[in-house]
């Protein structure tokens, strides 16, 4: 059983998922918008969007339907997003460690999965945003939309509906993590390919060569060789 909710508006479907959470028989509960005000990011970064350009999506799914790590979870979170999108826009769409969502070298999708107890019951808590039809980008080079991406005009209700089928059709069927990691490097952006990393301010080139079952990237690098990192401890320039 699942529940999707629709707000004209909110501060951030993350905190507000916890006011909708009145189903205790229900696995999957879902709220969005299109016009978020105060969106989260990772690590307390912001997520900008456009009211009525995009989509900020939250579902909340009790810890009691996986038995996976929350590194496992993200990135099959991650996999369904990116499989969602490929489906729908026929482009090649990437996942930029751990579990941003590429669409043809332009950020489309943040994803921020959280853990939270709310009426005495567990919950990740899976927040996306996806940039749908917002055209410009002034301050953010490296983010697009779909429609930037594709020239196509998607619907705002529709994809939402989808992608929450989609979502709960995925997430009810988690395989085991030896096939989650397969899934998440045969994807993973930039993988085997030459790219530049900052690191403590310097610059340098790099291959990345894989994602692990510990949420860290090992990174091939020109000054230090092989090394491994966890979010935000070095970064991908593209």
């Amino acid at each position: 059983m699942s529940e999707l909710f629709y707000r004209n508006a909110c501060s951030s479907t993350n905190d507000e998922i916890t006011e909708v959470l009145l189903y205790p028989q229900s696995n999957f509960v879902g709220l969005y918008t299109f016009n978020q005000i105060k969106g989260r990011g990772q690590y307390g970064n912001s997520w900008a969007s456009a009211a009525e350009q995009n989509l900020a999506y939250t579902l909340a799914i009790k810890t009691s339907c996986t038995n996976h790590s929350h590194f496992m979870f993200n990135y099959y979170t991650a996999i369904a997003v990116q499989n969602y999108l490929a489906n729908l826009t026929e482009k090649i769409v990437k996942i930029k460690w751990p579990n941003d969502i590429i669409v043809k070298k332009k950020k489309v999708v943040g994803i921020l999965i959280e853990k939270k107890k709310i009426n005495q019951e567990n919950y990740f808590i899976i927040g996306i945003g996806i940039n749908i039809l917002q055209e410009k980008f002034d301050e953010i080079s490296n983010a697009g939309s779909l429609l930037t991406q594709t020239e196509k005009r998607f619907n705002l209700k529709k994809i939402t509906e989808d992608l929450h089928s989609f979502l709960i059709e995925k997430l009810s069927h988690i395989p085991d993590d030896e096939e989650i990691l397969a899934q998440f490097n045969s994807n993973l952006f930039r993988k085997d390919e030459i790219s530049v990393f900052e690191l403590n301010n310097v610059r340098q080139n790099g291959i990345i060569k894989n994602a692990d079952e510990n949420g860290n990237i090992w990174i091939e690098l020109e000054q230090s060789g092989l090394r491994s990192f966890y979010h935000k401890e070095i970064k991908l320039l593209y």
